[in-house]
């Protein structure tokens, strides 16, 4: 009997189509040490790209619609429809972003299998929380260090 959340796809009695889990064939028959050493290069700059791509969510996005905001703002001097629009800029561009992120994820899987390698799960999870902490450890470093209130690394900058 077939009632299984995960095995049905939901609490339908049928499973929904395209949502059947993936199933990989066996280990990928390696190719020629050639065509590994391209394919797992291939992977490499294809994790580069999504750490890229990863670290365009923590800083140039968000800033550019702060930016779009602050224009809107200057345009029309309503500081709420630059919010707004900044708001409303800020959500399509993050999804978009990790649209593109889970799409390098999917070829980078795919590369790796072609490579030799019995890659069943994708890095696009820990290329995105390694980029947050990245991130967070910076501005922290620079909220605290060196424009942080009362620095005595640069003083007469607290004012």
């Amino acid at each position: 009997m077939r009632t299984d959340p995960t095995e049905t796809g939901g609490l339908f009695v049928g499973r929904r189509p395209g949502t059947a889990p993936v199933r990989f064939r066996g280990v990928p028959q390696r190719g020629t040490e050639v065509r590994q050493r391209v394919d797992g290069s291939l992977a490499g700059l294809l994790l580069a790209a999504m750490a890229g791509v990863s670290l365009l969510c923590w800083g140039p996005i968000p800033l550019a619609c702060l930016w779009v905001g602050s224009e809107i703002n200057y345009l029309t001097g309503s500081v709420f429809l630059g919010i707004i629009l900044a708001f409303l800029a800020l959500f399509p561009m993050l999804f978009g972003a990790l649209a593109i992120l889970r799409q390098l994820d999917n070829a980078w899987i795919l590369v790796r299998r072609a490579a030799g390698h019995d890659q069943r799960s994708g890095a696009m999870a820990r290329v995105f929380g390694f980029t947050a902490f990245f991130c967070a450890a910076a501005f922290t470093f620079w909220f605290v260090v060196i424009h942080g209130p009362g620095s005595s690394v640069f003083p007469g900058r607290s004012r």
